[in-house]
C-alpha cells in the first residue's frame, strides 16, 4: 500500500493507494467521531462495492446509512444534492456523522459539498472508484455542483479526512472512463513534471493494459504532484490554478455540448490540445512537441479534436470560467514541455487556437 501525505496545515490527511484499499476499515473507523456513517454512491457503483463496504463497517459496529444517487454529470445539481440532505435529515444524522463518498468525481464533489454545508460541516472520507477521481478530484478538497451557466460554479473548499484509492476498482471501469482519467494523469506531466511526461510516453501501452505496477506508480506520482501544489495553495490564489490546464477550454465543451455528453477527461484532453496550439502559435512549442502531446493523448484513447461550437460560443462560455479576473479570461499556458504558467491570450490567438483545436490532426 502506497501512502501520499497531503500536508495542509489545518487539515493534513493521507491518500492510500493499492489493491485492497477499499477494505481498510480500521483506518476509516479510527477517524470516525461517532460510529455512524452515510455512504453516498450512485446506481452504477452501488451494485459493485456498496454491499461489501457496508457489511464490513457494520461488522465493526458502525451504523451505516446508504444513499444511492443517479449516475452522471447531468445529475451534479442542486436537486440531486438535496437528495443527500433529505436522507441525512430524515435519518436524523448529526454533526458527528461522517459522509463517505463511494464513486467517481461527481459523487466525490457532491458528497464533499454536502459535508461542507450540512449542519455547517461534517467529516467526510473519499473512496474514489474511477481513475480520474483517484488522481485528481478526490484530492485537494474542491467540492461543487454545476450550474446551467457554468461547471463547478457553486461549491466550497473542504478537505477529506482520508482518501482510499483501490486499484481493484479500476478493473470494472469501462474503457472510456479509464481513458478519461488518463487525461488528468497526462496533465500533471505537462504542467510541471517533464520527467513524468516522458515516463508516460514510454509506459502508455502498459498503462492502457492496466498493468498494476505501472498504474500504482502513475497514480502515486499524480497524487504527489497534486498534494504538493495543494499544500502550497489550498484556496487557489496562485499556483494551484495550474492544475486547470485545458480546463477553461474543456469546461466550455462540457457546458456547450450539455453536461454528460463529453466526459470531463475527454473535454480536458481536447482543451489541452487547444492550449498546446496556443503555445505553438506563440512559439513556445515546436511542431514536434505539439505532435508528442497529441500523440500521447491519442494513445490514451482520448479525443484530440474539439467540437466546433463556434469561436463566439466558446468565448461566451469561457467568460464564465472561475479564473476570469476583472473581466479577463486567465488561461493555463504551456511555457515549454513540463512547464506552465497563468496568463492571458489575445483574442486573435484564442480564436486561432480554437480553430486549430477543432480541426482533425
Amino acid at each position: 500500500m502506497r501512502t501520499v501525505k497531503v500536508e495542509i496545515d489545518h487539515a493534513p490527511y493521507d491518500i492510500l493507494i493499492g489493491k485492497g484499499a477499499l477494505g481498510r476499515i480500521a483506518q476509516i473507523k479510527a477517524l470516525l467521531p461517532q460510529p455512524r456513517v452515510a455512504i453516498v454512491t450512485n446506481a452504477t457503483v452501488a451494485p459493485l462495492y456498496l454491499s461489501a463496504l457496508q457489511s464490513q463497517l457494520e461488522e465493526g459496529g458502525v451504523n451505516v446509512l446508504p444513499i444511492i444517487l443517479p449516475d452522471g454529470e447531468q445529475y451534479k445539481t442542486w436537486e440531486t444534492l438535496n437528495l443527500i440532505f433529505d436522507a441525512l435529515l430524515t435519518a436524523r444524522c448529526e454533526r458527528k456523522t461522517t459522509l463517505i463518498a463511494l464513486g467517481g468525481g461527481v459523487i466525490g464533489d457532491m458528497t464533499g459539498f454536502a459535508a461542507a454545508v450540512y449542519q455547517r460541516g461534517v467529516p467526510f472520507i473519499q473512496i474514489p472508484t474511477t481513475l480520474l477521481a483517484q488522481v485528481d478530484s478526490s484530492v485537494g478538497g474542491k467540492t461543487a455542483i454545476n450550474h446551467p451557466l457554468g461547471k463547478n460554479m457553486v461549491g466550497a473548499f473542504y478537505q477529506p479526512k482520508l482518501v482510499l484509492a483501490d486499484l481493484a476498482a479500476l478493473d470494472t471501469l469501462p474503457k472510456r472512463e479509464f481513458s478519461a482519467g488518463m487525461a488528468e494523469v497526462i496533465k500533471y506531466g505537462l504542467i510541471d513534471d517533464l520527467e513524468f511526461f516522458e515516463w508516460l510516453e514510454a509506459n502508455i501501452d502498459g498503462l492502457m493494459a492496466r498493468d498494476e505496477a505501472a498504474l500504482a506508480y502513475a497514480i502515486e506520482r499524480s497524487c504527489q504532484n497534486k498534494a504538493r501544489i495543494v499544500a502550497a495553495d489550498e484556496k487557489e490564489t496562485g499556483q494551484r490554478a495550474l492544475l486547470n490546464l485545458g480546463h477553461t477550454f474543456g469546461h466550455a465543451i462540457e457546458a456547450g455540448m450539455g453536461y454528460g455528453v463529453w466526459l470531463h477527461g475527454e473535454a480536458v484532453a481536447a482543451g489541452m490540445v487547444m492550449a498546446a496550439h496556443a503555445a505553438r502559435i506563440q512559439g513556445a512549442l515546436s511542431d514536434s512537441e505539439l505532435a508528442r502531446i497529441v500523440g500521447l493523448l491519442q494513445k490514451a484513447g482520448l479525443p484530440v479534436v474539439a467540437p466546433d461550437l463556434g469561436a463566439d460560443r466558446y468565448l461566451e462560455l469561457m467568460a464564465q470560467d472561475k479564473k476570469v479576473d476583472a473581466g479577463r479570461i486567465k488561461f493555463v499556458l504551456i511555457e515549454k514541455l513540463g512547464q506552465s504558467y497563468i496568463g492571458e491570450l489575445s483574442d486573435e490567438v484564442v480564436r486561432d487556437a480554437l480553430a486549430a483545436g477543432c480541426r482533425a490532426h
